[in-house]
């Protein structure tokens, strides 16, 4: 994590001295807690980037691989913006539009609306009018997958279930947009109320994440202690396989909106605590 240091000079007096320090301080205190893999990120924080596929689009770039050009990202597309998805024979994309309206090969997806566009095609023309705000995922091709067709769908046409019948989820609900049964990826929305309470617990799989909407605490076990911190609307984490997370300090301020995915077969196991699972 970068230390927090105070470059400040105050020359005036002690009570000066005191309430810059303070200030460092209160900077210091506000920082995310240092985790060995991608969490507690705010999009916001990052800086833009540009793809090469989708030009005159504005990206935060979370992560990805240079050499297969596989990325995640959150896109800003300018007013009256018209290209293309950018999948290909060896790409599958997905998008989730956070804000605005884009047209998808002539349908229209508002905010919560998602599209999945599979390997072996061109893709799809995608273009915005007014201007919008989406995640966009490039994935590699995997030859497992059964969904070959293009996948729309979202918060205007999804059901919320409620996971609320095992005692370890109450308060959570969520909604599925892709489950591909031969690869077992995986893609859905969470949602948590501020009454859930939630166990320790570990994927087998990858699992990757952005705060839609609302305000959330959650904790990442790193070497046997919590690390606990808050992630706003914009909020990314990229937990790996076995990460044990969330516990008792783990709860919605408010009603929280999270978008997950994960790109292989993965089961998620309630553990005892912070520590290893059996």
């Amino acid at each position: 994590m970068t230390e927090c240091i105070a470059k400040t000079e105050c020359r005036a007096n002690h009570a000066c001295l005191l309430l810059v320090a303070a200030f460092f301080l209160g900077a210091c205190a506000s920082l995310p807690p240092d985790v060995p893999y991608p969490a507690f990120i705010q999009a916001d924080d990052l800086q833009d980037a540009f793809l090469a596929g989708l030009p005159g689009a504005r990206a935060k770039q979370f992560g990805g691989d240079a050499r297969s050009v596989r990325s995640s990202n959150r896109l800003l597309l300018p007013a009256n913006w018209d290209f293309g998805t950018g999948a290909a024979p060896d790409k599958s994309v997905e998008i989730f539009v956070l804000q605005g309206e884009v047209e998808l090969a002539g349908v229209t997806l508002r905010p919560g609306g998602y599209a999945y566009i599979p390997s072996g095609s061109m893709g799809a023309s995608l273009r915005t009018r007014s201007g919008a705000e989406i995640l966009y995922f490039l994935n590699d091709a995997n030859e497992r997958a059964v969904i070959q067709t293009p996948l729309i769908t979202g918060i205007e046409s999804g059901q919320w279930q409620s996971l609320s019948e095992d005692p370890a989820d109450f308060g959570l609900s969520e909604m599925e947009l892709r489950s591909d049964p031969g690869s077992g990826a995986r893609t859905w929305l969470l949602k948590i109320d501020p009454v859930a309470a939630q166990s320790w617990q570990a994927y087998s799989s990858e699992v990757e994440g952005y705060l839609v909407s609302g305000n959330y605490q959650h904790s990442e076990c790193v070497d046997g202690k919590s690390a606990t911190g808050t992630y706003q609307p914009g909020g990314y984490f990229l937990r790996p396989a076995g990460a044990i997370n969330a516990g008792p300090e783990a709860h919605s301020l408010e009603t929280s909106i999270w978008f997950f995915r994960r790109l292989g077969p993965g089961e998620r196991q309630v553990v005892d605590g912070c520590g290893i699972p059996e």
